[in-house]
């Protein structure tokens, strides 16, 4: 037997362990994930606090940061501080935002805001409510508290334009966001007002935006433009209105002096004056003022300061004060009058200005010049000081009070036509009406009594008369029919004569005058047949019955 032939043994081998493919989606996962909050630690920035009054519309977690419409951070909680006066929102902002978190940065809460004469944050109805971020000028030192806005602020950082101070006694109705006008357009918006101390001026702070700021220049005035300015006067109803925003809110108007070469412009934060209205800015252009006065005695209601001076119809001045001056020792009252005459108002090409006032006065009331009130209106009774030679006046002369020249007054306005009314009424009131009306009352019944008198005699004529006049026409037909038969005479006579010989002419001039007297008679027929009484009262009554 064959011996047997061992079985090879196998022989292990050691294989490479696999590496689990289902291991790799986790990987990825978590490299995702750290590379998410790598990007995400290396994006984020500090953490400010923002004060705000009200948390109105604020959502942690959702509501955003932005400026432009660029997201710079989120809230991340909405708290109140412990004195429970404010509320504090802590919010996380970007990496890029952080050179940005100076003190010269400002927040503010974005929302639908109605206000007077504007509507704001209405795309906010469907998005809602965010913080808007500005963040002001350059160079401020890092700050991470900050006091949040109530109100979006009038100009924003990097709007190019020109802020200016104005100085007025009144604010008016004049509020923070009231628009800024030039020529009717809207050019800035007014950014606040400053009191002071209240018993200085109100500081009202405008801003102007580029290029129209190039046009407040020297010289340039501004005016107050809220509501609506109606001005009744001598020449009509005047109403203006800048615009609807301006009624509701306010506004300024400024306009720039038309002078070649243009005047230089003004700088950033120049101080100037806030005028009531247009027409006081118009006058603050004229630089000579010459100060009048006058004295009244009579009635000055309707005559206020600001009231026009006119010579022949024309402005040339106003009224800067209306006092009353009272002697008790003489027992005396009157009025006086302080005006300020601007001789720039005046034709440029005459040379007033180079005048004396004082002389120039004197010659001018030497001629006859006074003052005296005129109605401006009747409608509200406002007056005007007229400057008009007044003719057949007392001589007169001026005097200086001070710096005031006293220019001479007399009556005028409706006081005088009162006065007139005054005095007739008076006489009249004098005058016997009742012993006249009594008079007249018995005069007229004489009259009667003496026309019913010759009524009847008048009937009695025409029973009388009615047989005369009944033969009147077979008179005029005998007259008549002997003119005719005297006629062919004349024929017979002219052919024996001649129709050219003194006979002939001698009977042609009996024969007109023989018509002539059967015509007269004709009419005379006639008009006693019609008014038989004229035989009593006359002919005079019934000549215009011819």
């Amino acid at each position: 037997m064959a011996p047997s032939t061992p079985e090879a043994v196998p022989e292990a081998r050691r294989r490479r362990s696999r590496f689990p493919i289902i291991w790799i989606l986790p990987l990825v996962a978590l490299a995702v994930a750290g590379y998410l909050g790598f990007t995400s630690l290396r994006s984020e920035g500090p953490t400010i606090m923002l004060s705000f009054k009200s948390g109105d519309g604020l959502v942690a977690g959702q509501t955003k940061v932005l400026h432009k419409a660029v997201q710079l951070g989120t809230v991340e909680s909405v708290s109140l501080a412990k004195d429970l006066q404010t509320v504090v929102v802590g919010v996380k902002m970007r990496r890029e935002a952080e050179p940005f978190l100076t003190d010269q940065a400002r927040f503010w809460v974005v929302r639908p805001r109605l206000s007077s004469g504007s509507i704001s944050g209405f795309e906010t109805l469907l998005s809602g409510s965010y913080i808007e971020m500005d963040p002001g000028a350059n160079g401020g030192a890092s700050a991470q508290r900050y006091t949040g806005l109530e109100n979006p602020p009038g100009v924003r950082s990097g709007e190019p334009g020109r802020t200016y101070k104005l100085q007025t006694p009144r604010l008016g109705s004049l509020s923070a966001g009231a628009p800024v006008f030039f020529r009717d357009i809207a050019v800035g918006e007014v950014l606040g007002y400053d009191i002071g101390d209240g018993s200085g001026p109100v500081i009202v702070t405008v801003f102007v935006r580029d290029p129209f700021d190039n046009f407040v220049r020297q010289g340039t005035h501004f005016w107050n433009a809220s509501g609506v300015s109606v001005q009744v006067g001598g020449d009509g109803i005047h109403v203006e209105l800048a615009s609807l925003q301006a009624l509701l809110a306010g506004g300024v108007a400024f306009d720039t002096p038309r002078i070649q070469p243009a005047p230089a412009t003004l700088p950033e934060g120049s101080d100037l004056p806030l005028y009531a209205n247009y027409a006081q800015a118009q006058a603050s252009g004229y630089k000579t003022r010459i100060p009048f006065v006058s004295y009244f005695s009579s009635n000055v209601r309707g005559l206020a300061v600001g009231s026009a001076i006119e010579f022949f119809g024309i402005q040339i001045g106003t009224v800067t004060e209306v006092t009353l001056d009272v002697d008790p020792t003489a027992g005396t009252a009157r009025a006086v009058v302080r005006y300020e005459v601007q001789p720039e108002r005046i034709n440029a090409s005459s040379d007033v200005l180079e005048h004396d006032p004082v002389d120039a006065s004197r010659n001018l009331v030497a001629k006859g010049l006074r003052a005296q009130l005129k109605t401006a209106s009747y409608l509200t009774g406002s007056l005007v000081l007229a400057l008009d030679f007044v003719p057949n006046t007392p001589p007169a002369d001026i005097r200086v009070v001070g710096k005031d020249i006293v220019i001479p007054s007399v009556g005028g306005g409706l006081d005088v036509i009162l006065s007139s009314v005054s005095d007739i009424a008076a006489k009249l009131d004098r005058l016997p009406l009742d012993e006249i009306g009594a008079n007249l009352n018995s005069t007229l019944r004489a009259a009667s009594g003496a026309a019913s008198s010759i009524g009847a005699l008048a009937k009695e004529a025409d029973k009388g008369l009615s047989p005369v006049l009944s033969r009147l026409p077979a008179l005029m037909a005998s007259i008549q029919d002997t003119v005719a038969r005297a006629g062919k005479t004349v024929g017979a006579l002219g052919a024996s004569y001649g129709e050219d010989s003194q006979f002939n002419r001698e009977l042609s001039r009996a024969l007109v005058q023989v018509g002539d007297t059967a015509r007269s008679i004709r009419l005379l027929a006639d008009f006693l047949d019609r008014h038989p009484e004229a035989l009593i009262r006359g002919r005079a009554d019934f000549g215009a019955t011819r």
